[in-house]
């Protein structure tokens, strides 16, 4: 039997955050052309562009075509370091940065590792080791954000984490979501490296921030999180599955049944662990029931998360054992 490379390793989620920061493209390239003479009109230009890349329409997000989103995404995300190189402190920027990076990562990098790991093993290492890399820098750019209100925050959240996290606010949510995200995301493919697994407690403590905050930011998109994350939390380790099913619930019911992450979330967190076949492909068939115009702005998330489910579905004769014959029972 073969598991997925990862094991429990958290999915990050609500692709459509990302895609909303990825608008205004042409913009940017139209004024990336232009030499301006005077420094105060530079950086005026550039705080309205970076205003107006954060805060942009959800193009990306409700693309039908994956494929056409990968090979985009790499130069926009150039684009808002090029932005950032001259205004290192603009918020909506460094949010777009953090969850660009992690969500490119997840879905275009570390999805590609676990599915080649069986057939090519040394590209998956590379691939893997490529993906933590960019949550690394998906999670800078989010202390970064995260400095910008709370100078020193990094070192207030390494001398006492419980009072450093108290200080972040509501409207701070996107940011302690994707920081902490991209930060467990990396600890996940780390297992070798104990510096980084050493701060799962930092992040850890940004999510849970985030939770008690906004339960319901990106229609539910901690929960959809947190039921993969249970399985790997070191604060609260008993009744882990029975955790990662009330965030499944939420997840659910936050986004209408319209998200098809909650159920390949389910079905990869719990079902396959407990080696419950029936649960796994019943989790991974609704996935895939779900109709990805019926949400336009989750389209791409949705489609992304159904091409997983397929290739689980494909896989389940690997990842579950069969039932033992009745005599092996006794």
């Amino acid at each position: 039997m073969r598991r997925s490379s990862d094991g429990i390793g958290p999915r990050p989620e609500g692709f459509g955050g990302f895609c909303r920061h990825q608008s205004g493209l042409l913009l940017l390239v139209l004024v990336g052309s232009l030499a301006f003479s005077g420094c105060s009109v530079r950086k005026m230009a550039i705080n309205k562009l970076g205003d107006a890349l954060s805060q942009g329409g959800g193009a990306m997000a409700s693309d039908e075509d994956p494929e056409l989103v990968k090979a985009a995404i790499p130069f926009s995300l150039k684009l808002v370091e090029s932005l950032l190189a001259e205004a290192p402190e603009h918020r909506g920027l460094l949010l777009a940065a953090a969850s660009g990076f992690a969500q490119y990562s997840y879905a275009f990098v570390h999805q590609e590792a676990e599915e080649l790991e069986a057939q090519d093993a040394k590209t998956a290492d590379h691939l893997r080791t490529r993906a933590r890399r960019l949550y690394l820098r998906a999670h800078r750019y989010g202390l970064r954000a995260l400095e910008t209100t709370h100078p020193g925050f990094e070192k207030a959240l390494r001398a006492n984490t419980r009072e450093a996290v108290r200080q972040v606010g509501a409207k701070e949510v996107p940011q302690l979501y994707w920081t902490a995200l991209s930060w467990l995301a990396a600890i996940s493919i780390s297992k070798e490296q104990p510096e980084v697994v050493a701060d799962q407690p930092l992040a850890e403590a940004l999510l849970d921030r985030a939770l008690e905050l906004n339960e319901s930011y990106e229609q539910g998109a901690l929960h959809s999180f947190l039921i993969t994350y249970e399985q790997s939390r070191r604060t609260a380790p008993n009744e882990a599955d029975a955790r990662s099913r009330q965030h499944f619930e939420r997840a659910v019911a936050l986004s209408k049944g319209q998200a098809a992450s909650p159920y390949v979330a389910l079905a990869e967190a719990v079902s396959l662990k407990k080696q419950d076949r029936q649960e796994f492909e019943a989790l991974l068939k609704k996935a895939l029931a779900i109709n990805p115009d019926a949400a336009p702005g989750s389209r791409l998330i949705n489609l992304i998360t159904q091409r997983r489910a397929r290739w689980l579905l494909e896989r389940a004769d690997d990842l579950i054992l069969p039932p033992l014959p009745a005599e092996d029972k006794k």
